[in-house]
């Protein structure tokens, strides 16, 4: 009886002397299809192009072999799922709680962080908190929430409509912009002011220093007048 005892199943196509069938369909290095060739033959072709063989379709009969480079295909994977994985939008619901009564200073430094949760694209759940007897007056709640909405309506629009829910009344808003839409502009803010210090940067090491510029006239000055003096004895 078979009996499975643990281990990884790996997943990497099988290479070279690991390819263990008669004969294989042969792909070529620049995808030409060379057709179905006995497996020493396919390793010799590997070996005569410094490549590997690789098993590219294991499930086909025969199995359909590819001559490349293993090593720079794995580079080259891995390189295309990282920057698949960089440009990945995931949507964060970002949470902002307010009282009913709000300090007019607290509402704008809240509605901050709403404005700059917008502009990453990302959704905002609004919380406004009931405590004793405001819960008896709800419409302080939805007036503010019906505030916050019209100040940022430029960046986000109603998703989700004032809802009483015990003590608290829920909003959510949405961005405009789409979550990669948003990833992309901070990418491209990033390299223009990356660019404009590297401008500065050169712009300093090429202009002369105030101190330089005063000393290259004062020697100017000391050889007009070394000249002059050495003309007038010659005169004399």
């Amino acid at each position: 009886m078979w009996c499975y005892r643990g281990g990884s199943i790996s997943t990497e196509p099988r290479i070279n002397d690991r390819i263990r069938v008669p004969e294989v369909r042969l792909v070529g290095p620049s995808g030409e299809q060379v057709g179905i060739v006995p497996l020493a033959k396919a390793l010799e072709l590997a070996q005569e192009y410094d490549l590997d063989l690789v098993e590219v379709a294991a499930s086909a009969r025969p199995p359909v072999c590819k001559l490349m480079d293993y090593g720079k295909f794995k580079y080259e994977s891995a390189m295309k799922a990282r920057e698949a994985r960089k440009n990945q939008a995931h949507t964060v619901i970002k949470e902002m709680k307010l009282r009913p009564k709000i300090d007019p200073h607290d509402y704008d430094t809240k509605k901050g962080h709403v404005v700059r949760f917008l502009k990453q694209g990302d959704k905002v759940k609004i919380t406004i908190m009931f405590r004793g007897r405001e819960q008896s007056r709800p419409e302080l709640g939805y007036r503010l929430l019906q505030r916050l909405a019209s100040d940022v309506e430029d960046l986000g629009f109603i998703e989700s409509n004032p809802k009483q829910d015990g003590r608290n009344m829920i909003m959510v808003l949405g961005p405009h912009k789409k979550k990669t839409e948003a990833m992309a502009e901070a990418r491209e803010a990033q390299a223009a002011r990356k660019a404009e210090r590297q401008g500065v940067a050169a712009t300093d090491e090429e202009a002369p220093s105030e101190g330089t510029a005063e000393a290259e006239a004062t020697t100017e000055d000391a050889d007009v007048t070394e000249a002059a003096a050495d003309e007038a004895n010659a005169e004399a």
